[in-house]
This record gives structure tokens, sequence and C-alpha cells, in this order.
């Protein structure tokens, strides 16, 4: 059934690219046949909502790669490299953290979440959508100089479901 949804998504995500648009109902039926279900996510406007009260801040981990991160974003964000990755890169962060996951669409960033919860972290969400959604939804992102509307789109083939913002491809 899981290939089915993956094909299907993929399916789309070819007429889509042939249209040049996108829809929110294919995104998430692309995001269904990615996702394993195995990290919580959670929704831009909750983690929004949670960056602009006066509470405890989660830590934000970006799982993309250096190119991609240099381009655009979250505020706050530790850029943390999916391929590169290993848990011991936390170990002075407390087991009970709030931390948030994201990447460009939020399939590298489960994986990471993966670990974490495996190597016992207990409060570990991935950005549902990931920077692509969390741009879509009129979120801000930054760069080494301050806000941007870069994000880097990955490749030609993804960057069809970031609507909003000025996509990059590549190192700029």
């Amino acid at each position: 059934m899981k290939k089915l949804l993956l094909l299907s998504a993929f399916c789309w995500l070819i007429l889509l690219q042939a249209c040049g648009q996108t829809t929110d109902k294919a995104y998430a039926l692309m995001l269904k046949g990615l996702y394993k279900n195995t990290v919580p996510t959670i929704k831009p406007a909750q983690l929004k909502a949670i960056l602009t009260a006066d509470t405890v801040q989660p830590l934000l981990l970006d799982t993309r790669q250096p190119e991609e991160y240099n381009i655009s974003h979250l505020s706050g964000a530790k850029l943390v490299e999916y391929e590169a990755f290993k848990v011991e890169q936390l170990r002075e962060i407390p087991k009970d953290t709030p931390i948030i996951l994201y990447c460009s669409v939020g399939y590298r960033s489960e994986r990471v979440g993966e670990q974490l919860r495996e190597a016992g972290y207990t409060n570990v969400r991935n950005l549902y959508g990931g920077i692509f959604e969390w741009v879509n939804q009129g979120q801000p992102v930054y760069d080494s100089n301050g806000k941007t509307n870069k994000v880097h789109a990955y490749s030609k083939s993804w960057g069809v479901w970031l609507q909003k913002g000025d996509k990059v491809y590549g190192k700029e």
C-alpha cells in the first residue's frame, strides 16, 4: 500500500511539474508516501506559536547540507547535516529538551529524529513539510545577513513543492 501511495505521489509530481503548479493535497499525498510516521510532526503554525511565545524555546536542528543551510534556514537553527549526523553531536543536550528537526520536506529530518528517539531523546518532533511548507505558509527564513526570500530548492524535481520564496539550486 505504501509503495502504491509513493508511486501515486511521484505520478502527481510529474503531472504537476508539467503544469508548473502544485496543490496542498498533492503535497500531503507525497509526504504521506515519504514519511514513516516514526517521529511526531509539528505543523508550521504550531511551531510559529511556540517560537513567539514566552516559553522554553525548542532546539531547532536543520538536517540539510551546508549549501542548503547557507542559502536560508529558520532563525536560530543549528546545522547538523543529515549525511554526517551522529547522536554524539548532542551529548550535552538533556534528553528531555524540546527538539524540532527539519529539512526540505521532512524526510531527512525524520531519519535523524529516529536516531535521536533511539538514543533516548523524548521530546523530538519533525516539522511537517519541512522548510518548504514553512515558507509556503508565509513564515520567514534567514541567511547570514538576516531575513531573505531565498530558499534552496534541493533539485528541480523537488523544487516544484516550493510555492513561495526565490528558489535557489546549487551553491550561491
